[in-house]
């Protein structure tokens, strides 16, 4: 990795679209000689069936195959680590989790002094930025600026961590909020003579699956058909038996599929009852007006 390319990157768990172009630098170097600028969008927990670039069943999703159709798919890639942590650490580092030392997300600490390819890419002289989910427990390092969730973050009205290391809470939808920031750091923040490379970590569409208010219905006129291994008794096979992702047994009937009543418990009501908690009047009601039927 010491000798990165301006033009490299590490494609990670969950999705990811990378788009790379010319530095808007006013200095106009020759074309070949212009480093590119590396824009990074990661969503969190998105199976590739559900872009319309990889599969056109079930969704249409134009702006990712817009990316996608300027540049290369990846059709069997596969990332070191299926955890969303280690994965992470896996791609800032280029290095498997038993070098990086980052196995899991619940116990481990990143350590920031390794060696990453952001800061590599500032050795090279690229301004670097990172909005959004980061889940290394560690603040980030190698960046320029940085805005962070933490932990998992919130879907609604959810807080960030900033450079000055306050905790600051911010009125929106997560998605548009990471959007927004990063934008707004591309168009108003950075230093326009140099190149750069932007990480826009999502959160979405990670569980529990909390969408916008004005997106709840967007698929009530859809029929998704059972997948033809839906009732795989998974027999011979103990390892994917003892996974943790059946709808019958492992889903939450409140915090997952948001049947939310007063007479009613389960065990993860009072974290989906934090969560929505976390909405105003007018989110909370329109909410409301769609899961309270």
């Amino acid at each position: 990795m010491e000798k990165l390319q301006s033009n490299l990157f590490y494609p990670l768990a969950g999705v990811a679209a990378v788009a790379s172009f010319a530095s808007c630098s006013s200095k106009q170097k020759p074309a070949e000689q212009q480093p590119l600028n590396i824009v990074y969008i990661m969503t969190d927990d998105h199976t590739a069936q559900m872009m319309s670039c990889y599969d056109t069943r079930y969704m249409e999703t134009p702006n990712l195959d817009r990316i996608a159709a300027d540049g290369v798919r990846f059709t069997q890639s596969f990332v070191a680590n299926s955890l969303s942590g280690p994965s992470r650490a896996c791609m800032i580092t280029g290095k498997h989790s038993c070098a990086n030392k980052f196995y899991d997300n619940t116990t481990c600490v990143f350590d920031s002094s390794q060696q990453t390819f952001p800061k590599l890419l500032q050795k090279a002289g690229y301004q670097t930025a990172l909005v959004g989910k980061w889940h290394l427990e560690s603040l980030p390092s190698g960046f320029d600026f940085w805005q962070i969730v933490p932990g998992q973050g919130d879907y609604y009205n959810p807080d960030f961590i900033t450079q000055n290391n306050d905790t600051i809470q911010k009125h929106g939808y997560l998605t548009n909020l990471i959007t927004d920031d990063a934008i707004d750091w591309i168009e108003n923040k950075r230093n326009p003579e140099k190149p750069f490379c932007l990480l826009i970590h999502h959160k979405a569409i990670h569980r529990n699956w909390l969408a916008d208010t004005c997106n709840l219905a967007l698929y009530e006129d859809k029929t998704f058909p059972l997948p033809d291994n839906f009732f795989d008794d998974y027999e011979g096979r103990p390892a994917a038996a003892a996974q943790e992702m059946s709808i019958a047994k492992d889903m939450d009937m409140i915090y997952d599929l948001k049947m939310l009543r007063p007479d009613k418990n389960s065990r993860l009501k009072s974290l989906y009852e934090k969560y929505i908690g976390r909405m105003d009047e007018a989110q909370r009601a329109a909410w409301d007006k769609f899961y309270a039927p």
